[in-house]
């Protein structure tokens, strides 16, 4: 059994490790904190994706997409199932999560059925944020899971 905290890898944090450097300064700067970020973290942390990560990451470019899907290679696979669903629920019908951002509330879920200490995500609109953050923890709680830490690279 591993001592190392156990994290899950949301979707955003892939897509700025794989992009192609970005001219904006803003993007850029999360994509340089999520390469630095990324090269601790693989030797710090038990890695996590899902397979909503894995479907995420194979929507458009072709190109981009096996970018990303190779890095999810190394990821250990988060469990998903029945629980993952009904408490995805819970936060949409909570208003942690927007009903509209369905695949939000899925890593949210899944990775507090896991167990993971911390969910890490550059998504601050519907995941990070100083707003939500208590929402989402109140849905899980409600429910008897404990919320993971939601972060972003540059957090933890």
């Amino acid at each position: 059994m591993s001592d190392k905290k156990k994290v899950y890898v949301e979707t955003s944090v892939i897509s700025n490790l794989t992009a192609r450097p970005s001219s904006r300064v803003v993007e850029a700067g999360r994509q340089i904190a999520t390469i630095e970020w990324w090269e601790r973290a693989t030797q710090e942390y038990e890695l996590y994706g899902s397979f909503v990560v894995e479907r995420e990451a194979a929507r458009g470019d072709a190109e981009a997409a096996s970018r990303r899907l190779e890095k999810l290679r190394d990821l250990k696979s988060a469990v998903f199932d029945d629980r993952a669903i009904i408490l995805a629920e819970a936060l949409l019908s909570d208003t942690a999560v927007p009903r509209n951002s369905y695949d939000d509330a899925l890593h949210i879920a899944t990775a507090a059925i896991n167990e993971m200490d911390f969910l890490v995500t550059w998504n601050c609109k519907h995941i990070a944020n100083a707003v939500t953050r208590p929402v989402i923890r109140k849905a899980c709680e409600r429910l008897g899971y404990v919320c993971p830490e939601i972060c972003t690279p540059d957090e933890l």
